[in-house]
């Protein structure tokens, strides 16, 4: 066991594709859990999702499956179900992202599951959940951030924008994750199985508590969402970006006496939004290129940063010194008893006609 393989002994069976579940059993597989992904003949779309080469599958369906054993199985035909039956008996996880009553059809529903494995967790991962007058519409992360009202918050006072990454799609498989931990932790005190149901649409509906509670519906209006000078992004005269969080007055003030505006100090809190400040601020970083702010304000301590771009990523130092990237993309996002999380390279495929207690080496 390695020194980040805490959950070493979980068993995972990931019957999800795109990217919600694959994300969500990916935490667990780069922890340490066997995670076996049951995919239908053909495979995964997101194999060929945004990818041009037939004969490999794409980088992102090899960084969201990395350390996990993959088969394709039929769970329309007998032996495909067969298969299924032994691989849901010897588990600790189930997760599906079916639309609900999809695995109920395929002979696996809550009471079959119960009889399998009494002590299984079955986390059912879905666009709007199990039940309700939306529990069998078809969707997409856009959709589910326009449900949540996640799309109409965000973006510029004239319209608003397509979140990217998909932000539904993300935070529904880190609350999936939590949730199948917590279950995890439970299960040994209440000695019995638990049933997990996950909304993509309401894990990005959690996370609009601060247009809903803070009277921030409205775009780019509030402190957080474009409406404040000191919080916002700015375009240089060479067409790079860089962001300004000068939330707190100390660095308000650092930002005004490096770009040598102290008439702006007490300007800090207008009144939102701040559009004339805004106005300004953008008319002076708009006459340099951004090599000239880099040198003014990298040193002036007031929370400013570059918008940089995915090729500068790798080289950015701070990416450097924690380990943050490698060729096949972001490592674990954090260390365990200081040091980098060891991570597998790639996924293993598994022949799907291996005995039904395929258990990794080892």
């Amino acid at each position: 066991m390695t020194h980040s393989a805490l959950l070493d002994g979980v068993r995972v069976i990931d019957l999800s594709q795109y990217i919600p579940g694959p994300f969500a059993t990916r935490q667990f597989a780069d922890l340490g859990a066997e995670v076996i992904k049951i995919e239908p003949p053909g495979g995964d779309p997101m194999r060929r999702f945004m990818h041009r080469d037939p004969a490999q599958p794409s980088a992102v369906y090899r960084h969201l499956n990395r350390g996990k054993r993959i088969a394709e199985l039929d769970l329309k035909s007998d032996s495909g179900r067969a298969a299924l039956r032994a691989l849901v008996e010897g588990a600790d996880i189930l997760l599906e992202s079916y639309r609900p009553g999809v695995l109920a059809r395929l002979g696996f529903d809550r009471k079959r599951l119960d009889a399998l494995n009494p002590q299984l967790i079955h986390c059912a991962l879905s666009g709007y959940g199990q039940t309700g007058p939306y529990a069998q519409r078809p969707g997409h992360d856009i959709s589910y951030c326009a449900l949540s009202s996640q799309a109409i918050a965000s973006g510029t006072y004239e319209r608003p924008v397509i979140g990217f990454p998909p932000i539904a799609d993300h935070a529904a498989a880190l609350q999936a994750a939590v949730a199948m931990l917590a279950a995890l932790h439970a299960r040994d005190k209440r000695q019995s199985g638990i049933f997990l149901d996950i909304s993509l649409t309401e894990s990005i509906l959690a996370w609009q508590y601060l247009p809903l509670l803070a009277d921030a519906g409205e775009r780019a209006t509030s402190l957080l969402d474009g409406g404040a000078a000191f919080y916002n992004l700015y375009a240089c005269a060479d067409g790079a970006f860089i962001s300004l969080g000068a939330i707190e007055t100390g660095f308000w003030r650092n930002f005004c006496n490096a770009v040598a505006r102290p008439q702006w100090i007490d300007r800090h809190y207008e009144s939102m939004p701040q559009r004339a400040l805004i106005a300004e601020v953008a008319e002076l970083i708009g006459s340099q290129p951004l090599g000239h702010w880099q040198q003014v304000l990298d040193q002036a301590d007031c929370c400013f940063e570059i918008l940089l771009d995915t090729s500068a990523l790798g080289l950015h130092p701070q990416m450097q010194a924690r380990q943050a990237l490698t060729a096949a993309g972001p490592t674990y996002p954090g260390w365990i008893d200081h040091r980098p999380v060891e991570l597998a390279d790639d996924f293993e495929m598994i022949d799907s006609g291996e005995p039904p207690g395929w258990r990794r080496p080892g």
